[in-house]
Formats: structure tokens, sequence, C-alpha cells
């Protein structure tokens, strides 16, 4: 939840530019961004420079910006349509210089005369063919099949979901090859407590490679993770290291422990807020580094309608 302010267009132009396996199409609404309320625009300070976010009026993403100095910064902007994403530009500038060499553009078609089926075409800016996904649901709007082209080939990912005994799991294959399984459960605790537990299989080549098991309360909030490393030689799953996190009343992190083997890290997170009632936090400081985030905040005005 808090992370993402810091790390996000860091990660989406690694994984998004060239995607390493086939995944459903993201979008990104306030709430990925720890914020609400009408949020027009969010400035964030980090330590290795300022990020930029654009909303539109429906919470949607439209533009995010990572300037790593004056002259050097990276932009991913969005454009929707009668709901739907269209398009999605990644690109670089360097010297205050469009880069694009390093820029690529996303396009998205969709065809709804059957189930839903979307089309995402990916190409350089010196328009060379680099990609195309289709992702194909079934009649419960659920994705079922991902469909990748490139110069390498043709890969196929299907995705398949199952109840047993009150588990859920969606397994994705690539090329009948396991990728990843994702298997949800809901428990009760002695204290009547209702908690949903995520446990995530990553593979390789095939392989069991690392595993995750998050915890979250009734409320949605990630309260525990726990990592996992394959170990080869007894074929099984060892514990690493085991994460909690601590809320205050309102629903914001203040606490997060992280145990492993033989150490212990422990974050607590302090916040200040703006003047909006309800509003969103504008400063975030992190113990025992006392480092810190701050966030300037600009809000749609309110339609007012006229008698």
């Amino acid at each position: 939840m808090l992370d993402i302010c810091s790390r996000f267009l860091l990660v989406l132009f690694v994984s998004n530019a060239w995607h390493s396996h086939a995944q459903e199409i993201e979008l990104f609404t306030l709430n990925d961004f720890d914020l609400k309320n009408n949020v027009k625009k969010c400035l964030v300070s980090t330590s290795y420079g300022k990020e930029e976010y654009d909303f539109d009026r429906s919470g949607r993403l439209t533009k995010a910006i990572t300037r790593y100095n004056d002259a050097d910064y990276d932009l991913v902007s969005y454009m929707y349509k009668n709901g739907e994403l269209v398009e999605k530009r990644s690109e670089s500038y360097r010297d205050n210089t469009f880069d694009p060499s390093t820029s690529i553009a996303h396009s998205y078609t969709l065809d709804t005369l059957e189930n839903r089926k979307v089309t995402e075409k990916i190409v350089s800016y010196e328009n060379e063919f680099l990609e195309q996904y289709v992702y194909e649901y079934d009649d419960n709007g659920d994705l079922v099949k991902i469909t990748r082209l490139n110069d390498e080939g043709i890969d196929e990912t299907l995705v398949e979901y199952k109840k047993y005994k009150g588990e859920y799991t969606v397994t994705y294959r690539i090329n009948n090859v396991p990728l990843k399984s994702i298997r949800t459960s809901t428990i009760k605790k002695k204290n009547g407590a209702i908690q949903e537990v995520v446990l995530i299989k990553e593979f390789l080549r095939g392989e069991e490679n690392k595993a995750f098991e998050e915890v979250f309360d009734a409320d949605g909030k990630l309260i525990a993770k726990q990592e996992f490393e394959y170990a080869e030689k007894e074929k099984t799953f060892t514990p690493t290291v085991r994460t909690t996190y601590r809320y205050d009343e309102n629903d914001m992190l203040v606490e997060e422990v992280a145990k492993g083997l033989n150490t212990t890290e422990k974050k607590t997170y302090i916040y200040q807020y703006d003047n909006k009632e309800g509003g969103n936090w504008v400063k975030q400081i992190i113990a025992p580094e006392n480092s810190y985030v701050t966030r300037k905040i600009t809000y749609y005005e309110e339609v007012t309608s006229e008698e």
C-alpha cells in the first residue's frame, strides 16, 4: 500500500516495457497510491528523485512521471475511451531530450462479439513491432487464455480456476509448463475473526522456485506475509522471512516487523495529513532510519449543479 508511491514507476518500466511473462492488463487508480477523495495530481518527493501522478475524475491514473534530476525523467501515460484502456505510452527523456530507442507504445483493441477479448500491440517509437498479446475471457469475465506473439514465435498461457473444499486456486501454465499458482482460502479464528489466506507459488522452468503466503483481515488489510524458498535437496518449501503489519484506527500502516532466521527488523510509520476532512497524508516519516516521503496533493474542484 505504501511502497507503491516510491517504487511504482521503476517497477512499471522494468516489468511492463518488456513482459517477463504473460500477465493480465493492469489498471491503476487512487487506491493503488494510498489516495482518496477527488485527487487530481500528487507530487511525491523520494530519496532518488520526484514523482508526479495525474488522475482523471474517475480516479484512474492518466500520467506518471519519475524525475531523477532536472534533465532526466521517465513518463507513462494512459488513454481511455468508453471506460476502457486504449493506449499506454512509456517514454524516456535524457538531457531533456526524448529517447525513442528506449520508448514504447501499447495499443489495446476490445472485441466483444462473443466473449471479451483484448488485443495488446507493443511497438517502438521507431515503428518496430515488438510483441502482441491477446487476452481471452470466459462467460464469467475471468481471464482464461493469453497468447503472446513476437519474433521468437508464439507462447500460450492458459489460466485454470478450481474450487475444492473451500479453497479457490488459479493456475497459470505457459505452453503447458507451470508458471504460477494462487490459492485462496478463508479461515475463522477461535476469537471469531475471519481471515483470507493467499498462497502464491512461482515456478522457474516448470520447477517450484519460491512462494509467499499473505494473510488479510476482514477489511482486506494485509496483516502478515510469510516468504518461502524451495529447498531442492529436501524437495520442500522452507520458511525464510515473516513480516507482520499493524494499523491504526484510520487503517494506516504504523508498524512493520520482519523476522528472519537470525534477524529482526522493525519499522514504524508516522503521518502528517492535509487539511481535508478524512484527507490524505502529506508526509510519512519512517523510523528508525528517520527517512521520509512528502506529498503535495491537488484536488479537483467540487462540481455543483446549477438550479
